[in-house]
């Protein structure tokens, strides 16, 4: 009973937040499930050769890195296993040259922003500029109604949750609460906020009425 009560509140939610994305110039649309979402991003996809994803779960768990390479395309992957520093860095700046970069979101307020914080900032380069394509694919979860819930769930949230996944020394990764840290390996250094779609990149975010990565 629950679980259809939360899914009537992301339906409602999803329709403002659409309404509002549109509004700020990205393309949106909301899907049901993971399923209809992978339908739809191959179907973004297809004009495109070559892809970067971010360092994204969402993305990951719908399979559309094994899609894309049946399909003989060019994905560029930083989370190959056994990579060397010089790799993974060029992995990296291959990235924001692709036709097509995936990623997901920390938080998408319900007024249309989209929120995204990193530690290295190939993700947040790669969807403002130097791609062709930026696909954007979040659970609900990461839906907040407004710009300010959405950067208190970023810290709250996303930024622990994240550090512990990546088994990082952080007091996040300990306590569950930010403490705003001058640790060597803190992941939030670049807070990229996109309140209307930048100028040169288009962007198409894919709302899943599921509750996804962090």
């Amino acid at each position: 009973m629950e679980s259809d009560y939360r899914s009537w509140l992301w339906d409602k939610w999803a329709e403002r937040c659409v309404k509002n994305l549109i509004k700020n110039e990205f393309d949106a649309r909301f899907v049901p499930d993971a399923s209809a979402a992978a339908t739809v991003i191959m179907e973004l996809a297809a004009p495109f050769e070559s892809f970067g994803f971010g360092g994204s779960d969402t993305t990951r768990s719908l399979g559309i890195i094994e899609k894309l390479k049946a399909a003989g395309k060019t994905v560029h992957d930083h989370w190959q296993a056994d990579l060397s520093k010089e790799e993974d860095l060029s992995i990296r700046l291959a990235q924001g040259r692709c036709d097509c970069f995936l990623c997901s979101a920390n938080a998408i307020s319900a007024t249309g922003e989209i929120v995204n914080v990193d530690g290295i900032g190939n993700r947040t380069n790669a969807m403002t500029f130097g791609t062709q394509k930026v696909v954007i694919v979040a659970g609900m979860n990461k839906v907040t109604p407004d710009l300010d819930s959405a950067l208190k769930r970023v810290r709250d949230v996303a930024a622990p949750m994240r550090a512990k996944s990546l088994n990082m020394k952080t007091p996040c990764a300990e306590s569950g609460r930010c403490s705003d840290c001058r640790v060597p390996q803190r992941i939030c250094r670049i807070t990229a906020i996109l309140h209307r779609k930048p100028m040169l990149t288009d962007i198409s975010v894919v709302l899943i009425g599921q509750s996804l990565g962090f």
